[in-house]
């Protein structure tokens, strides 16, 4: 499958005027980042620089996936986005982690990643057999929703592109059909990235009255969604947390307006759904 077309500036072979000059690959453009004045490269990219390398750049420990000036390194630490602040209220340690007794062995819980062939292959046949009359059988519900109809249809949108349209698009989709789409409710996208989900959801919800958006993410993300919400009955909020230490009951919001909560998400792992006592629906569609 090809990739998408070269911008112009990268066919050109010239960077944007003031932005850096480093030639991303995988991307197929130049970065985008602004360089300094006089300076041919961002800071990110500076050792790519002829004559720049005097001053040695070094993975920063809070976050391995941006580089800082090794002589800067103390001063990043106290401003870095990445650095440990202060626990929100709705932060329990560990109140979503699961069993106690898992806990204090953690030397039993490894990585899928870790294990050879065979023991995933001993592992899948364990799993069938204690799953042996086991009325468990999960149904697909692929389904779609007019709301996001343009935007499938749209010419521009590459392959990957349309895939995480129709996920999305089937979410709500499904999220009609169980009757919750609707006025005076709260939900709560966990692994909420840029937060699309929320997105379409407001969009598919229109003009409905004190609807309230609560998007939960462990990491510190480039909002580049949250920018377009300006509809005035719909309230956007951030929780910058993992879901293992997030106490729903303590979020403000949820206390003193006592709004139904509709859990969604797009990709979360079994753990972090296992929580009795809620709905959350979330999609596994791949093609």
């Amino acid at each position: 499958m090809e990739g998408p077309a070269p911008t112009s500036h990268a066919a050109s072979g010239v960077p944007a005027e003031g932005r850096c000059s480093y030639f991303v690959e995988k991307k197929r453009r130049f970065c985008r980042m602004v360089a300094a004045a006089g300076k041919r490269f961002c800071g990110e990219h500076a050792g790519a620089a002829e004559g720049e390398n005097a001053r040695k750049r070094i993975l920063c420990p809070l976050d391995p996936k941006h580089t800082v000036y090794e002589d800067q390194l103390a001063k990043h630490l106290k401003k870095c986005n990445s650095r440990e602040k202060p626990k929100p209220d709705f932060f329990i340690q560990d109140i979503n982690a699961g069993l106690k007794d898992e806990m204090e062995n953690p030397e039993q819980l490894v990585p899928f990643s870790s294990l050879s062939e065979e023991q995933l292959e001993n592992l899948i046949k364990k799993l069938r057999k204690a799953s042996e009359g086991l009325n468990s059988t999960l149904e697909d519900h692929i389904m779609s929703h007019p709301s996001l109809n343009d935007a499938l249809n749209d010419p521009k949108n590459g392959d990957c592109a349309v895939k995480h349209l129709k996920q999305q698009a089937s979410i709500l989709g499904n999220i009609e059909k169980l009757k919750l789409l609707g006025p005076r409710r709260c939900f709560v996208e966990f692994g909420a990235g840029k937060g699309k989900l929320s997105h379409w959801v407001d969009i598919a919800l229109k003009d409905a009255e004190n609807v309230h958006f609560l998007l939960v993410e462990k990491v510190t993300t480039r909002f580049k969604v949250d920018g377009k919400h300006r509809k005035k009955n719909s309230v956007f909020e951030r929780l910058q947390i993992d879901i293992q230490h997030l106490c729903l009951n303590r979020i403000p919001v949820l206390q003193e307006g006592r709004l139904p909560v509709v859990g969604i998400g797009k990709h979360l792992c079994g753990v972090a759904t296992g929580k009795p006592g809620g709905r959350l629906v979330t999609s596994k569609l791949t093609h």
